[in-house]
Order: C-alpha cells, then structure tokens, then sequence
C-alpha cells in the first residue's frame, strides 16, 4: 500500500479477456465485487486536502471494491475484499489491471447554453480582448440572446448530450450554474431543467443560481440600472428560486464590467437568506477584493482567483473556502497568467479545480485535460491535481460525505482508466483513457475499446 506514487503491480498483459461482467451493465444486482484495479487510489481520510495531505492518494495496488447497493462496502486490496463472504456471492466487474480513482467532481460549470461562440474564438485569435468583445455585445450577452431565443427541448437536449460527454471522460457529479438567462423567465427555465436532468440522467447535478452573471442589456441604459437589476434578483427571482427549491447555491460575478464588491455582497446576503450558500467568481480579470469578500462571507468557494494577491492568499490559507481554479479558461484566452496554485497550495489553501464549461472561455468537458493544463501550466503533481478534482471538489460542493473518495459509507462513483500509472492521466495531455466510468455502482460509460 502507498500513498503517493507506485508503478503498476499488474502486467498490461493481463487487462485482455478478463472482464467477467453481464452485458447489461444497467441492470448490475445490489452486490458488485470490483477487482483487477493496478492502483486503487481511494484518497481516504477525513476533510479536504491541504498543503503536503494535497498529494497523499491513499494508494492500494491490486485492489478492490465491494459495492451494495450503489454504496461501497468494503475496500482493500484483492485478496482481503475476496475474502469477505458477501463478495463470494456478488457479481464480479475485473478492470484487468487498470487504474482506478473516485469520479470527477467537476465543481464550476455552465451546462446550460444554447450555442457555442465559435465567431468570438477567431476574434480573440485576431487580438480582441475578452472586455473588447464584451463591449460589442458578445460575450456573455451574446450567450443570452441566443439562450432566450431558444426552446427548453434544444437546451435539454443540447445539455444532455454533454453530460455524457462528462461520463465519458470520468466524471460523476457535475455543478451547474444558471446565469445566461438573465430574467425571470429565462433564469427559471434553466434552473428547471437541472431539475429535470438530474432526475433523467445518471450523473449527479448540484445547481447554483448565477442571476448576477452581468448586468443584461436591457437594464444598461437606465439610469441606475444595475441597481434596478439586483431589485429584481433580488426582490422577485431569489424568492421564487427558494420557494420552488431549483437552486443549492448562489452565485455572483464580482469583477471589471460585472458587479462590484459591495453589490456582490448584498445579492450574496440576499441569496442567504433564501437559503442559498454562497460561492463567487472572483479576481479573474481583476482584482476587486472578491476573495476575501468570499472568506468574509463563509462562502463554499471563490473561483478563478488568476489576479489575487499575497494577502488574499494568506487569507485563504486560513479559511474553510475553497479556491477553485480554472486553468481551461486561462488556456483557451490566450491568457499568460494562470492562478498561483503552488503559492496557494503552500499557504495551506484548499484548492481544488474544475473545467468551467462554457461557450465563451472554456468550452471544455475534459477533466483529464484540466488535470494537464493544472499540472504543466499551475506547477501541480499529478497527485495534488487529482484530489483537488475530487476530494477538494467535492468538499466545495459540500458533498464531501457522500462522494470524492473511495471509503466504506460512500457512493461508488469510479472512473477507470486505461493506463499503467495514475500519473499518465494527465501526462497524456488531450487524450482520451477513460475506459469505464460508475455511478452508484451502476456503470453509465464504457469505452468503445472495451470488450464489454
């Protein structure tokens, strides 16, 4: 057993014509043995990872699971679940000398949109900056034109085949905002139809009501119109958001052309007293105090955090707020200045990262390449960067109990990987390893590769 690194304990030889599972992998019985795992990385023990723990993988070589009912029952290596007569009785899943590792939290997203914004990729690449574009109506309110122009169905539609998208690179649970709405009846249909795929699809959604993406168009040229806008936030749609209960979070873009920290603070305030936790997109573009606002605030996370500095960053050392970080936005804006992860790891920081997936910055639903960019661009191990996607992930979605390790008393959600060593997940920048991926027990992908 080991906790950081290890090399594979079984041959790849070993990974052919092992599978012994029913082909129906949708109807799986209330007892599932899961063996043939070269490197179980279970990352067990109690709260988020911080400082040197942020690398501590809990590593079993040549281990397994047993799983009822959709909740582990047992982990440890091979021959100690094996041994246990529940397991002689279950059905047997045998990842044939794979690597495995607790789901993905991918905790910062926007599933909701109607298109992308490919036209505003090649202007960026042309020069225009993200604020230029933004000025001419892209950016967000051009993702608001077309989500108000479009039906629910496109939308779901369009949604749900990215959350398989999300399964299929190895995550489970997956936090989405809305915030391309922008009015009453927009920000409701996206709320709503959280609610409708979390209960038609397996991966599991957290919803966080991001009213305060930016000021929409039709309130800019009033006077006090910004003012007016967080009115009716938080007047009229945060009452209606708590009573229909579509909503876990709230969300507030404080930054340059967004909302300041003073209307950040009272929209947040607000958001508590509907019963809505807060979490803040903070220092992206600029530095406005939005971090230590967040620790002020108790909120669950500040994410972005590109333009903080050593103060916010001792603060957050300090604190019980996660500092999400989002290198896919960096990367995909051209952006040279990344999020100072190693400053913020070394100051104690829970951090954790996420893809933040959206039609504008970060059009992405890989976390292995997230684990990439985190790695080569944010000076992260491999080992620190995978528990800041799960464990530190799902700490920040305060879901720490039920997901983001393999521990007796949790959810069995697993991603699989087809490599020799945890550490090529991210080394093999862009490519596609996930071979399985589980849900509460149940398996909801499998690579075509597999003989499944």
């Amino acid at each position: 057993m080991k906790n950081g690194t290890g090399r594979n304990a079984c041959p790849t030889g070993r990974r052919a014509g092992l599978l012994r599972v029913r082909h129906n992998t949708e109807d799986l019985p209330g007892s599932l043995l899961i063996t043939g795992a070269s490197q179980l990385l279970t990352l067990r023990g109690h709260g988020p990872r911080r400082g040197n723990s942020l690398f501590n993988l809990g590593i079993i070589e040549d281990g397994a699971l047993l799983v009822r009912d959709g909740v582990i029952a047992a982990v440890g290596t091979h021959a100690q679940v094996e041994a246990l007569p529940e397991a002689r009785a279950a059905e047997k899943l045998d990842l044939g000398g794979r690597v495995a590792l607790p789901g993905f939290v991918d905790s910062h997203t926007h599933l909701i949109h109607a298109a992308s914004r490919a036209e505003e990729y090649e202007l960026k690449i042309e020069g225009a900056s993200y604020e230029e574009i933004a000025r001419k109506g892209g950016g967000i309110l051009n993702s608001v034109k077309k989500l108000r122009a479009a039906t629910s169905e496109a939308l779901k539609k369009r949604a749900a085949a990215a959350l398989k998208k999300f399964a299929a690179y190895g995550t489970t649970t997956v936090e989405a905002k809305s915030g391309y709405g922008l009015d009453i009846v927009s920000e409701l249909k996206i709320l709503g139809l959280h609610r409708e795929l979390a209960a038609e699809q397996p991966l599991e959604i957290v919803s966080t009501f991001l009213g305060a993406h930016v000021v929409p168009a039709e309130f800019r040229g009033k006077a006090d119109g910004a003012e007016k806008y967080i009115a009716l936030l938080t007047e009229r749609l945060m009452p209606e958001v708590a009573s229909q209960k579509l909503a876990e979070f709230c969300d507030v873009f404080c930054d340059r052309g967004a909302f300041t920290r003073a209307q950040s603070k009272r929209i947040l305030e607000a958001g508590k007293e509907y019963g809505m936790a807060p979490r803040l997109h903070a220092e992206q573009l600029s530095r406005t105090g939005a971090a230590q606002l967040a620790v002020e605030l108790g909120a669950a996370s500040c994410d972005h955090l590109e333009q903080v500095n050593k103060s916010d960053i001792r603060v957050l050392g300090k604190s019980r707020t996660v500092a999400t970080l989002l290198p896919g936005c960096d990367f995909h804006l051209g952006l040279q200045k990344y999020a100072p992860a190693r400053e913020l790891i070394d100051a104690g920081a829970i951090v954790s990262l996420a893809t933040d997936y959206n039609p504008g910055t970060s059009p992405t639903l890989s976390m292995p390449m997230i684990l990439s960019l985190a790695c080569t661009q944010l000076r992260m191990r491999p080992s620190e960067a995978i528990a800041a996607a799960t464990i530190n992930a799902a700490y920040g979605l305060r879901r720490e109990n039920n997901i983001g390790s393999l521990e007796v008393g949790k959810q069995a959600d697993i991603a699989v990987f087809e490599v020799a060593d945890y550490r090529e997940i991210p080394y093999y920048f862009g490519v596609d390893h996930c071979w399985m991926t589980v849900k509460r027990g149940r398996v909801i992908h499998v690579s075509k590769q597999s003989p499944i």
